[in-house]
């Protein structure tokens, strides 16, 4: 990545979320914020599309002329519901995170993302809040407004010990379950993670088998609020470098395995079974209904999530009913 943030990680925490700020805003501000739409029919701003007018009930001030005229009957513009947005977010600050060989670990790319959608939806009275799963359990923050406040949940993830295995491990399932009973009121749910955990071997192998155990609970959470999966992963993890007899240390457990990378048709296998897990992956966020966010350590994430937001609203534009109304 060739932007501001590619040094992050070099930097002091505060100078850290300074220096991310000041990227997110200077390169996506106006993309997200105020754009969302509402999630409630109701009066706002947001056209929606027309309706024959109603005596007695619609204002006459709502009156859509240009329609009016097309249809020589009366007509009157409808709108999306202009409100407080409420975003939740389930961030992955498990052992697994703390890896990467680019410009960012993916812990970093973690907190980028959760910035990027904290500094551009906090505001105008919409409320972040988040749920941390770490070494330790779940760590809990009630959804706030604020600037300070979303400082202090960045701070927080910045801050998760590395290196240290699970005491009290949590799964990614029982992450965005308890996320989904936290989170009452409709609103925007982003979930950060590598989407490791919980995937059967079958699956990893390319071989069918049972789903992740995360994507039932990320479908019921779906059903409810707009989701986006942001899946955070790093280029070494689609391949090994052949360098020999190296050692593997397993984040989770700690458990160890030397593998020799000499060999040609290991290396083959191990870059095999990791396509078919991106590929098990991005089917399972697929079928739960959740919009899907794939972010490298080595790529230009603002650029990610710029083509991802653009995507979003063109698939949104050509889901709205047509400002014409019917003729």
């Amino acid at each position: 990545m060739n932007g501001p943030g590619a040094t992050i990680h070099q930097l002091a925490p505060q100078r850290r979320l300074l220096r991310l700020e000041l990227t997110i805003t200077r390169r996506l501000d106006g993309l997200l914020h105020g754009r969302y739409l509402g999630l409630l029919p109701g009066p706002g701003s947001e056209p929606a599309g027309s309706r024959e007018y109603r005596p007695g009930e619609d204002e006459v001030r709502r009156m859509d002329w240009s329609v009016t005229a097309r249809t020589a009957v009366p007509h009157v513009r409808t709108v999306e519901a202009d409100r407080e947005l409420s975003t939740w977010t389930l961030v992955d600050a498990t052992p697994s995170m703390d890896f990467g060989t680019a410009e960012l670990e993916k812990r970093e790319l973690a907190v980028a993302a959760v910035a990027a959608v904290g500094f551009l939806t906090t505001g105008a009275g919409n409320r972040l809040g988040a749920h941390l799963l770490t070494h330790e359990g779940v760590r809990r923050f009630p959804a706030r407004t604020g600037r300070t406040h979303l400082f202090g949940l960045l701070r927080t993830l910045l801050d998760v010990p590395r290196g240290l295995p699970a005491e009290t491990p949590v799964s990614l399932a029982d992450g965005v379950d308890g996320l989904r009973r936290s989170a009452g009121r409709l609103g925007l749910v982003v979930v950060v993670s590598d989407f490791l955990d919980g995937l059967p071997d079958a699956g990893i192998a390319g071989t069918g088998g049972p789903p992740p155990t995360w994507e039932q609970p990320l479908r019921r959470l779906a059903t409810r609020h707009q989701v986006l999966a942001v899946q955070v992963s790093d280029p070494r993890e689609g391949e090994l470098p052949d360098v020999g007899l190296i050692t593997l240390v397993d984040p989770e457990s700690g458990r160890r395995r030397e593998v020799s990378t000499g060999s040609r048709r290991l290396r083959d296998r191990y870059s095999a079974a990791a396509a078919a897990q991106r590929l098990a992956v991005t089917r399972a966020i697929r079928r739960s209904g959740a919009a899907h966010l794939p972010l490298s350590t080595d790529r230009d994430w603002i650029a990610d999530i710029v083509r991802h937001v653009f995507a979003q609203r063109r698939l949104a534009s050509a889901a709205r009913p047509p400002t014409g109304g019917t003729a």
